[in-house]
């Protein structure tokens, strides 16, 4: 059955283009289309699409507020369109706060000079996310997502009173929000529709950790701030972040999740030093390898490697220089990446974690964790967070 797309962008030319390239493929038909949020929360009340591309502005009411609106009354897998700028990068954030699962750079000098190659891209997007819509069933208008987490004015590191390792404070606002209703829900579904590993995973094993390495992919941005915002200030390990991004993007995520988190988080720069409490992210569109005395060497992103950043080779360089003294985690996204660089990591002594797959926007790198029988324990993303804190504590 074909994947059934609603097209939402106020440019006739964008929406016809956008339409062209989707209908060229025989296994996804285009319903219809849109040319504002208004009008594409009533087409999506109408014609139940599996997918919704979104542009962000347009008139009358913008992307994001049209994603929320669908969020409560119709759920349904969003993909944004964005601009490779910082304010675009800040607006992509908002609107996965607000329920999108994934975007795409909205770049029309692509579209002309390589077709082909934002077919398969585009194309790719939509099947993968649509195989994500089971997550979003069975809500009505009823469910409201949280207020967004950019409303949040002061860092919660403004607090005096940091919770201990041992017994983390719950993360208020920020955490409760990351996740939008639909997707929070999956967290809460029953054991049987889970990986049969989740019931069964250990607690966590307690280590002096040299490093906690994650790394994700699509769903990645929400998850990760879910994680991170259940970390205290004083967490003792230090961490780095491999989240599949553009090279716009990573610093405005960074400064998103520093103003959101306890812990300090920041885009990682050649010559960096891990220390506890801070979070790396690896910056798009390049590599990102650590060394024995703690150093962060950033290198260009090499063109035969489908990611970059790439969590393989993030993870790689951590077995190499920290043995059995890591612990990584594999969340949400899709492909495989973090597989092989798990095995390295595996072959060390290290632990590895993946996210179980009823919390999952996408189950694809976490799959490929558990499939390899790579996962030491595999956990709902609402526990990681708590489970990092015992584990390293």
């Amino acid at each position: 059955m074909a994947v059934k797309v609603l097209v939402v962008d106020d440019s006739g030319f964008f929406r016809r283009r956008v339409s062209e390239i989707l209908s060229s493929d025989p296994t996804i038909q285009v319903v219809g289309t849109a040319t504002n949020g208004k009008e594409a929360i009533d087409q999506a009340l109408a014609l139940k699409p599996d997918v919704i591309t979104m542009d962000y502005e347009m008139p009358m009411m913008d992307g994001i507020t049209a994603v929320r609106h669908i969020m409560q009354r119709c759920p349904t897998p969003v993909l944004m369109f964005s601009s490779l700028t910082h304010e675009g990068a800040r607006v992509t954030l908002d609107a996965l706060d607000a329920g999108a699962v994934d975007f795409l750079p909205k770049n029309f000098e692509d579209i002309s000079r390589n077709p082909e190659k934002v077919k398969q891209m585009l194309c790719e997007k939509v099947h993968s996310i649509s195989r994500s819509n089971r997550r979003f069933s069975g809500y009505g208008s009823n469910s409201t997502p949280a207020p967004t987490p950019a409303a949040a004015a002061v860092s919660p590191r403004a607090s005096s009173a940091a919770p201990t390792p041992s017994r983390p404070a719950p993360a208020a606002a920020p955490a409760r929000s990351a996740l939008p209703a639909a997707h929070a829900h999956a967290a809460h579904t029953s054991a049987s529709t889970a990986h049969p590993h989740a019931a069964h995973s250990p607690a966590p094993k307690r280590k002096a950790y040299k490093l906690v390495a994650i790394g994700t992919s699509t769903g990645g941005p929400v998850a990760l701030q879910r994680v991170l915002t259940q970390l205290p200030a004083n967490f003792p390990a230090p961490i780095v972040l491999i989240q599949h991004m553009p090279a716009a993007f990573t610093k405005a995520f960074a400064e998103r999740l520093d103003k959101l988190c306890r812990i300090s988080v920041k885009e990682a720069e050649d010559g960096d030093m891990l220390r506890p409490g801070l979070a790396l992210l690896a910056p798009g569109g390049k590599q990102m390898m650590i060394d024995g005395r703690g150093a962060v060497k950033i290198l260009p992103g090499d063109e035969r490697l489908n990611y970059k950043p790439c969590v393989d080779i993030t993870f790689g360089s951590a077995a190499k220089s920290y043995n059995d003294k890591v612990l990584a985690v594999v969340l949400t996204g899709m492909g495989a990446d973090g597989r092989e660089g798990a095995r390295l990591l595996k072959q060390s002594g290290s632990q590895i974690w993946a996210q179980d797959e009823a919390s999952c926007v996408i189950y694809g790198m976490p799959m490929a964790i558990v499939k390899a029988e790579l996962a030491d324990a595999v956990y709902s993303l609402d526990d990681i967070g708590r489970h990092l804190v015992e584990a390293c504590s």
